[in-house]
């Protein structure tokens, strides 16, 4: 043991079984609290044993034991009554109060938490105490010697649960971290420093908490396959062992979407001939995906919030609750603080579900990370097919010069994406593209996108459109075609806030930008224009 100048001070259980002993026969057996002042190499200046006072004489016997083999160790006697020594609350709470109030002062002493003795549920409290710091010191752990070796003291061992000081924990740690930050990106090695920090987070999230998670962010972005791979991972690390219920709330609005959700009971309404079990209780010990959960009614949404809060719901039909415990991951393309705003969303179940949210960025936001998903999209289309799939050199750079270019919106993001390898891929002959397949891509993707919303016919167009003739005549030529590309985003964007992550994507990865929409917000101002002139809402 390392010399130190601080004093060294034992906390410790008087072990109602293995510290027994009153007869001269007593000195030949190993008994752990004796045991720790026998040792030449521990030192202890204090010894502090926490006993029930139902066992006053065994506990005046080892202190007594205690002071015969060293004297100059100080013992204290510290009385804790427990009615249950098994009941793990009663137990916890005893000695985390011993805790709070205990005067510790780590710069003139070393304190060391024996755990060897006490109930097995009195062992890990003090485990768990240590570990959090409540108790600021060192695990101490005795064992006896074999029967052979005649030395009662046994043998002591001090372990240190700071796991930093572990370079081998902490490099295994380390790996499992990457590895799940993979798993959560599907494998794919993602370039975009911004999103691998979200995903970073997200991972934390997911292993430590079982608190509501809310995936925002437009149309295609991932957020469904990202759902699914949060519950994986948790599984994974047996972190919850029901089933993961895939919901799309845009397919069960109206009537039918409080049976689907809550279930019903027999005869609850014409046509309920059997009771439904409803996905809520599908979802028990699992995860619950509600994708587009602002397309939910009014009603559903209470009940929803109820059923997170509380576990508890009525089936449609009954007056008997059921129960579920279910970890709700959301999904959603809207803002709901605008649907708050406009009475669409319940406030109090946003509150309760934005603790974690996590914002996915479109395909056109993450231009470093076409090249790793073109990758991963041909691989996964060759294992579809069965055939190897390659693209010529030439072809390839097109493509991706093409894919990060400002011709490329990719209003349907990955669904786009995905969508364009997989045609290429199918086309291609004796499975290599070549630059005239990417050339009919290209012109099949820019066909596409000309009929979707967020195009206006030319800038002049978008712009009169909105300022009027007059108001229009009076704008350089240069500032026409720039505020034309706003206005177009912003037609296409559901908030002021979606269009600023879209119109000053770059900036924000370099953070030189705080606040999109603020941005935004100033830049319209500069022509006279309200988001809500130019979003038509």
């Amino acid at each position: 043991m390392p010399v130190s100048k601080k004093r060294t001070v034992v906390l410790g259980m008087l072990g109602t079984t293995l510290d027994t002993g009153r007869t001269a026969e007593r000195w030949e057996k190993w008994r752990p609290t004796v045991s720790i002042c026998q040792h030449p190499d521990l030192i202890v200046d204090r010894l502090e044993i926490l006993y029930d006072p139902k066992f006053q004489g065994l506990f005046d016997t080892v202190s007594g034991d205690i002071e015969k083999v060293s004297p100059h160790t100080a013992l204290k006697a510290v009385p804790m009554p427990i009615a249950d020594p098994w009941d793990f609350e009663e137990v916890y709470g005893a000695l985390h109060d011993f805790a709070r109030k205990y005067p510790f002062s780590p710069e003139e002493e070393d304190y060391l938490v024996h755990i060897t003795t006490g109930t097995h549920v009195a062992q890990i409290c003090l485990f768990l105490l240590t570990e959090s710091r409540h108790l600021p010191g060192r695990l101490l752990q005795t064992s006896p010697l074999s029967k052979a070796t005649k030395k009662p003291e046994g043998m002591f061992r001090i372990i240190d649960l700071d796991l930093s000081r572990y370079d081998a924990i902490a490099s295994r740690a380390a790996v499992e971290r990457s590895e799940g930050e993979s798993f959560l990106k599907g494998g794919i090695e993602t370039r975009n420093a911004a999103y691998n920090r979200l995903i970073e987070q997200i991972e934390r999230v997911a292993i430590a908490s079982r608190t509501p998670i809310l995936l925002t962010g437009p149309t295609g972005a991932g957020k469904s396959q990202l759902a699914r791979r949060i519950y994986e991972l948790k599984k994974a690390r047996h972190k919850l062992a029901g089933e993961l219920v895939d919901v799309n709330c845009a397919t069960i609005r109206g009537d039918s979407a409080m049976s689907a959700l809550f279930g019903h009971t027999r005869g609850a309404f014409t046509g309920a001939l059997e009771a439904r079990q409803g996905l809520l209780r599908k979802a028990n010990g699992g995860v619950l995906f509600l994708d587009e959960i602002g397309e939910l009614g009014l009603d559903e949404q209470a009940m929803l919030l109820r059923a997170v809060e509380e576990k508890v719901f009525y089936p449609v039909g009954s007056d008997k609750e059921a129960r579920s415990d279910f970890q709700l991951v959301a999904g959603t393309n809207r803002d709901l603080l605008d649907e708050v705003a406009a009475g669409r969303f319940r406030e109090d179940l946003h509150a309760r579900i934005h603790l974690w949210t996590f914002r996915l960025p479109g395909l056109a936001e993450r231009p470093e990370d076409i090249e790793p998903n073109l990758d991963f999209e041909l691989a996964a289309c060759a294992e579809r097919t069965g055939v190897s799939v390659t693209m010529s050199r030439e072809a390839r750079a097109r493509f991706l010069g093409f894919a990060t270019s400002r011709e490329a919106t990719w209003s349907g993001n990955f669904r786009d994406f995905s969508a364009a390898i997989t045609r290429m891929a199918v086309l291609a002959h004796g499975g290599r593209v070549r630059v005239d397949g990417v050339e009919e891509e290209i012109e099949r993707l820019l066909a596409s996108w000309r009929k979707g919303p967020r195009k206006a016919s030319n800038a002049g167009d978008s712009v009169v459109s909105v300022l009027g003739e007059e108001r229009a005549s009076d704008i350089d030529r240069f500032d026409r075609v720039q505020l034309a590309d706003v206005l177009d985003v912003c037609k296409g964007a559901r908030s002021l806030s979606d269009a600023g992550r879209i119109l000053f994507a770059a900036s924000r990865a370099k953070k030189t930008s705080v606040n999109d929409a603020d941005r935004l917000r100033k830049y319209l101002a500069r022509f006279e224009l309200s988001w809500a002139e130019v979003a038509g809402k």
